[in-house]
């Protein structure tokens, strides 16, 4: 096969995600211009339609024809290409040949699961191959986990300068959110419950807050997780569980140790959603408890899951209207609280679904920051997170041409 040098090869650009991501490229950057892009997926027919669907500005587009399991043909693809963005999930099904190929040709990587267990897998199996070729490893680059990560990452730096010192204590509430779920995302999370329903081991590190976090970190405090209806009078709210909490917490605890625990050994960080005040509130609260709590279990259960990926759920490949993306979006909001006392909101915004219209430009920045901003010799091979690896030149990204708002409030 031979094989074009690249800059960004966006992997599964066929995939619901992809596609729009593809879109998004385009629109940014074109073809010919500043980045040097190209579409990689195993159908040449798909590619060819959706390239055709980009019009005649697309015509000097690349395609590369692939499968997520041929690991040599990924290993060709990788010694050419500095950035391989995946899109090709559930990850834990299809996504560790691309991983493996990444860091055995020191390519940088970057996608969005939300899958714990992979994740942690990956960086047993390959940190130091990683750290050995260059290979930055950056995971969870769309709504899970960038706001989260981000918006603490942002919030710090706002403690630091206007307070003195790192808060301590970290909530994030969803204030807003407006999108659908996929195909895509419903598969990745019920394979995660089918094999955690399955492996005692698996329940337990999904369960540990600081699973993510690499061997020898200091953090043993307990974190609180919001699993039913409670109160909280920082945000003069009723709240509920947050379904992505699972993997966002994890995410910022990682940040937390790869940055020398610089928000201290006993940092506290836990998510949830806002559901309102006074009876009403309450009400909500436990409506969404129990909805998200049923379906969780329902999904443990063969038979009860087979229903519901055959009657309730979307297919894989399904996803929200392009006027859904449009009218999508998500408001999060940040409160933390120095040892002294002290304490600040912000808040996190964007201009389209979460999960789609918004993930899919969370994670073309991603690539070009991890692309043109910074280099490996500031920034060593190895697993990585958004706000360890990529920073404030993410958020100015983000900022400028993703959608996004950080601001303190």
């Amino acid at each position: 096969m031979a094989v074009t040098r690249h800059d960004i090869v966006l992997f599964g650009a066929t995939s619901f995600l992809g596609q729009i991501l593809t879109r998004y490229f385009m629109a940014q950057y074109g073809v010919g211009g500043e980045v040097d892009w190209a579409l990689a997926g195993r159908s040449r027919p798909k590619l060819e339609v959706l390239k055709n669907e980009l019009g005649d500005e697309a015509a000097g587009l690349d395609l590369i024809v692939v499968d997520a399991n041929d690991e040599g043909a990924l290993t060709e693809i990788c010694q050419t290409t500095e950035v391989m963005v995946s899109t090709v999930g559930p990850y834990a099904l299809y996504g560790e040949p691309l991983v493996k190929a990444c860091t055995e040709s020191g390519t940088d990587y970057c996608d969005v699961t939300g899958e714990v267990q992979w994740i942690q897998q990956m960086i047993a199996r390959y940190e130091d191959r990683a750290r050995a070729s260059g290979a930055r490893i950056v995971h969870c680059c769309g709504f899970d986990s960038i706001p989260s990560d981000l918006g603490v990452f942002f919030l710090q730096a706002q403690a630091k300068a206007r307070l003195g010192s790192y808060c301590s204590q970290v909530k994030m509430r969803v204030r807003r959110m407006q999108g659908e779920f996929s195909g895509g995302t419903v598969a990745s999370l019920m394979n995660v419950v089918k094999e955690a329903s399955k492996n005692a081991g698996l329940r337990k590190l999904l369960a540990n807050p600081y699973s993510l976090c690499p061997p020898g970190h200091p953090f043993t405090i307990r974190q609180r997780s919001v699993s039913s209806p409670q109160r909280d009078p920082d945000f003069q709210s009723w709240i509920a569980p947050f379904v992505m909490a699972g993997i966002n917490t994890r995410i910022v605890h990682r940040s937390n140790s790869l940055s020398g625990a610089a928000y201290g050994s006993q940092f506290k960080y836990d998510e949830a959603m806002m559901v309102g005040a006074g009876l009403k509130g309450l009400v909500r609260a436990g409506s969404l408890s129990a909805v998200l709590g049923g379906f969780m279990t329902a999904a443990a259960i063969p038979p009860s899951r087979r229903a519901l990926e055959r009657f309730v759920v979307p297919k894989p490949g399904e996803g929200p209207s392009e006027k859904s993306q449009e009218q999508g979006s998500f408001d999060l909001r940040f409160y933390g609280e120095t040892d002294e006392g002290q304490s600040l909101f912000i808040k996190v915004t964007g201009d389209r679904d979460p999960g789609y219209g918004s993930t899919a430009k969370m994670l073309g920045q991603a690539a070009m920051c991890l692309l043109k901003d910074t280099p490996k010799i500031d920034k060593a091979g190895g697993f990585w997170t958004p706000s360890t690896l990529l920073g404030q030149h993410l958020v100015d990204r983000l900022q400028a041409h993703a959608g996004l708002t950080f601001e303190q409030l």
